[in-house]
């Protein structure tokens, strides 16, 4: 007898960084050019890459993920300020307010049956959840680890509201130039490149000093090893 396992295809990140930061970056700062796509026009070729993307994602997971339907209005309002030749402080201030909304929605859920903390840190991809709440219930201390998940939740919160800081003095550093003119489409491809070091890195690092502060937590109610709380597969 066969058993059929279904596997969740995991995501190419070569190819994400390729098509969410490399194309679109090429295309605002050497393609915006009279003499090539033109200004308007390389705005939107531009952010398609990265919106038909993440359409492509929710498509693939089979189901809507607020974050990423965030993450495309995000891009959108982006094109569509550009093309309306706005102000940069309204894409810096778009820039601060949509990881400024996830840090808010974080908090929030906690109020929910379905906090953000175990979609992003304790879920079965991450660890063997049937295993950790065996035990929690067995040690008693099911409120302990329900505290501990407030404290997850506050540092995730934290994340963003430093990517929100971040996405603001960086867009208000590199946004200089009048809208609508090849120079700002360039200033767009920057603030775009260097998003992902800038940006991404400093708040990934404290989403996992939020993720080690679980697993320290787990460890010490539970009395699990590390190899016993990790899902494996």
């Amino acid at each position: 007898m066969t058993t059929h396992v279904k596997t969740e295809k995991k995501e190419n990140i070569l190819v994400n960084i390729v098509i969410n930061i490399v194309i679109p970056t090429l295309i605002l700062s050497k393609f915006s050019g009279e003499d090539h796509l033109g200004v308007k026009f390389a705005i939107i070729v531009a952010l398609a890459f990265p919106i038909a993307y993440g359409l492509y994602d929710i498509r693939r997971s089979g189901k809507f993920n607020l974050f990423s339907a965030l993450g495309i209005f995000s891009i959108a309002m982006t094109g569509g300020m550009a093309l309306l030749k706005l102000p940069p402080q309204y894409i810096m201030i778009k820039e601060a307010a949509i990881p400024a909304i996830f840090a808010i929605v974080t908090v929030v859920s906690l109020k929910t049956r379905y906090p953000l903390v175990k979609t992003f840190l304790y879920n079965d991809k991450i660890m063997q959840i049937d295993k950790v709440s065996a035990a929690l219930e067995e040690k008693g201390t099911e409120k302990e680890f329900d505290q501990a998940l407030v404290n997850a939740s506050y540092l995730m919160s934290l994340s963003f509201v430093v990517s929100s800081i971040l996405n603001y003095v960086l867009a208000k550093i590199l946004l200089v130039s009048e809208p609508g003119t090849e120079a700002f489409n360039a200033e767009l491809g920057k603030m775009n490149a260097l998003s992902f070091p800038v940006i991404a890195i400093p708040a990934t690092i404290v989403m996992m000093f939020a993720l080690f502060y679980l697993f320290k937590k787990i460890k010490t109610l539970t009395q699990l090893e590390l190899e016993e709380i990790l899902n494996a597969h």
